[in-house]
């Protein structure tokens, strides 16, 4: 299949998948996306077992049975991420009122009515897109996140526009004359919030940290703008229960009285990787982790497949289709 064909599949896959599940009863499109999930689930293809391969690090030493127990139920999980948000743009605000539930609000309002900004940093869990309306619907905070640029272009640009009409305003990571990491910056000084999924070190040269007992990855920016601005960092973990999506705004990450600025960036990082750890732990099956993470695991990766270097601040998650 040629790029030009292939680009149009994915699009064509991506609209119909908006266009149609908005009007499908919710129990209906629940019902779809759990058979999709339990299909990829037993064809076992090389995400699915990607997945595993994390939830073992998880809960090392599960049995088998209770791993494809954990696996499923988190192929369930992740496909619902994707019905919600095929679906989110027809939700009332009191559709998403009613579906989400957030504990330590007062550690987000207490910076923002200092005037301090604040960064929400957040790992692959939950239904981020949920969060981001549920924000700024009804605790009246409009924000600023980063996207990947993906292809086809106007799939990325379908994504943008899904994602500024929930509120937030979208920078592209890359191809644009925008200055990312300065936008973001001038954001946080006037006392803004920025929101950014931080748990995948896309440019290989994260910071190092210890996750779950092993070396892994993750990237500076969050902690560093922090640094920088003198915003706060307020790590974030998202979970289902039932037909809720409950989260927690942790307590402020604090900056190290001492070091230099790479020692206390990376201590920032160290400590909200710790607070992520703890969330993950409690709520395996909510974390959409289909990709290699851990530096065991990416340094047996083809060198064709590296990714190409990108700014520090991590990125929303590319599209990335079910499935093996």
């Amino acid at each position: 299949m040629n790029d030009v064909l292939k680009d149009r599949v994915v699009y064509s896959a991506y609209a119909l998948g908006w266009a149609a599940l908005k009007h499908l009863p919710e129990p209906a499109a629940r019902g779809l996306f759990d058979r999709i999930a339990d299909s990829a689930w037993r064809r076992r293809g090389k995400r699915v077992l990607q997945l595993e391969a994390n939830l073992l690090r998880v809960r090392p030493g599960v049995d088998e049975a209770r791993l494809r127990e954990l696996s499923r139920a988190g192929m369930r999980s992740y496909l619902r991420y994707w019905m919600e948000s095929f679906r989110l743009p027809v939700w009332s605000r009191q559709r998403i009122a009613d579906g989400v539930v957030i504990e330590g609000l007062e550690n987000l309002t207490a910076v923002m009515e200092a005037g301090r900004g604040a960064v929400v940093a957040l790992p692959h869990m939950g239904n981020w897109d949920l969060a981001g309306a549920w924000v700024a619907s009804h605790v009246g905070h409009h924000f600023t996140t980063v996207a990947e640029r993906l292809e086809p272009e106007r799939l990325f640009e379908r994504f943008v526009a899904y994602r500024e009409s929930l509120g937030m305003e979208v920078l592209p990571l890359t191809g644009s004359d925008v200055s990312v990491i300065g936008t973001l910056a001038r954001r946080l000084r006037a006392g803004k919030l920025v929101c950014l999924v931080g748990d995948r070190d896309l440019s290989e040269a994260g910071i190092e940290v210890t996750f779950f007992g092993e070396a892994t990855r993750m990237p500076a920016g969050p902690a560093a703008l922090c640094l920088r601005t003198g915003a706060a960092l307020l790590p974030v973990t998202l979970w289902y229960d039932g037909p809720l999506m409950r989260g927690r705004i942790h307590p402020e990450v604090l900056p190290p009285a001492e070091g230099d600025r790479k020692e206390r960036t990376a201590a920032m990082v160290q400590a909200t990787a710790d607070v992520w750890a703890d969330g993950i732990a409690e709520h395996p099956e909510d974390w959409h982790m289909l990709q290699r993470l851990w530096l065991a695991d990416l340094a047996a990766r083809e060198p064709a497949a590296a990714v190409r270097p990108v700014p520090a601040p991590d990125t929303e998650p590319a599209a990335e289709p079910a499935g093996s």
